[in-house]
């Protein structure tokens, strides 16, 4: 399939101001790694025509790093998942970006925390109809009221799969109790409980926000786990090369989905982005049992790596890495209040002069220089982990770009060889 060039793109080429989060605390190996992706990203979106002035975030000085910036000669790209020092902070970047009036990409700061409670989202996707497990709050072991098994346990506000491990799927109450006592124990917050859906899984990427786009779905495939305490997506399939759940997961791209199955996938993902608020883009991971398609994860800020599951699924739809950076600076640039056309945003004004609309000054483009900090992005593991892909017959080959670093929070999309079918 052809890449969307930026022949034919139609982008805004507007100046993008690239915030983005390197912790102090990281290892140099990740430090390079988090260097080197986002000078392929940078470097991607110029290729757009897009000027790039990264923002290093590494304290909690955001409005200071902001300060010199004039929300109308940018577009902010958001890819500050956390602030350094500041625990479970994925949502202060956009919080701050608002305040200041700068538009930028992703959900608004809102939906950014409400993805942070997996029970307050459980409610809200349950009022929108979206199929969710069956699920319930534990705060302690011994307020666990619960017999539906097998059942899963995780930590309610965590992320990333912390706390996912085969131990936490559990098949009685002995085991639930024990894993509860562990959850809370470990992480210092309650523990949510849920019915483990053991069937096919399928992650579903979508952007866009008064017209969506739902990019080719992929299969996460685990036919080489016969316990089905195995059959799930968990840490060490994230973060330890060489386990079994990091070598023995497979991924089917595009997956092999009935088209009234992909249908009822496609409105049932559609639903829940309206439900949460979402903005720009998001990802979800669903499984599918009995018919019906369950809502594991939503997650409206996923890695924009380039070679995580958003990336790989843009390129399946015939974009290029450039053109999918571009397309979400495009959804930002809508609501710019020179780019988009849009009235002035909330937050701090920079008026433009008297008899008509300010031209935006071109930003100068700052160089990544050999050593700059870039935004955090997963561990080393991942990468490989990236490049587990099966893809059907006749499907687009994904094309690996980047050195596999990402930040944390974001799933990987499993990839390192190739099988035809």
């Amino acid at each position: 399939m052809k890449s969307r060039t930026s022949a034919s793109r139609g982008s805004c080429g507007c100046p993008v101001l690239l915030l983005y989060n390197l912790d102090p605390g990281w290892a140099s190996g990740d430090r390079e790694e988090a260097v080197a992706a986002t000078e392929l990203f940078i470097e991607a979106l110029r290729t757009e025509g897009h000027p790039v002035t990264p923002v290093r975030v590494e304290d909690v000085g955001l409005r200071r790093l902001l300060s010199p910036y004039d929300p109308f000669q940018f577009v902010a790209f958001n890819w500050c998942e956390a602030v350094p020092g500041i625990p479970r902070s994925e949502a202060l970047a956009a919080e701050v970006l608002e305040e200041l009036g700068f538009a930028y990409t992703g959900s608004p700061a809102p939906v950014l925390r409400l993805s942070g409670n997996k029970r307050k989202v459980k409610d809200l996707l349950r009022r929108a109809g979206v199929p969710t497990p069956r699920g319930c709050v534990c705060p302690t072991a011994d307020q666990v009221r619960w017999n539906r098994f097998p059942a899963i346990v995780k930590p309610l506000r965590e992320h990333c799969s912390v706390g996912i491990s085969p131990e936490a799927v559990v098949l009685d109450p002995e085991a639930l109790r024990d894993r509860v006592a562990y959850v809370t124990a470990t992480y210092r917050q309650p523990a949510v409980v849920e019915e483990f859906i053991d069937g096919r899984e399928f992650r579903v990427t979508i952007w866009g926000n008064r017209r969506l786009e739902i990019l080719p779905v992929v299969e996460m495939e685990f036919s080489g786990f016969s316990d089905l305490r195995e059959r799930l997506c968990t840490w060490d399939a994230k973060f330890t090369p060489g386990s079994r759940h990091y070598t023995g997961i497979r991924t089917i791209a595009p997956a092999p989905l009935l088209a009234g199955e992909r249908r009822q996938l496609e409105a049932v993902s559609r639903a829940a982005y309206r439900a949460m608020g979402i903005r720009d883009y998001a990802r979800f991971d669903f499984r599918l049992r009995d018919g019906v398609f369950y809502l594991l994860d939503p997650n409206p800020n996923p890695d924009i790596s380039s070679d995580a599951s958003l990336a790989l699924t843009a390129e399946l739809a015939g974009y290029s890495y450039g053109r999918m950076g571009g397309r979400l600076v495009d959804l930002a640039a809508m609501r710019h209040p020179v780019f988009g056309g849009w009235p002035p945003l909330s937050g701090r004004k920079s008026r433009p002069p008297a008899g008509g609309r300010r031209t935006p000054a071109r930003a100068t483009p700052e160089p990544v220089r050999s050593g700059h900090p870039a935004p955090r992005r997963r561990r080393a593991g991942v990468a490989a982990a990236e490049s587990r892909t099966t893809v059907a017959a006749g499907a687009p080959l994904p094309r690996r770009r980047g050195t596999g670093s990402r930040r944390m929070g974001a799933s990987p999309l499993p990839a390192t060889r190739v099988l035809q079918d």
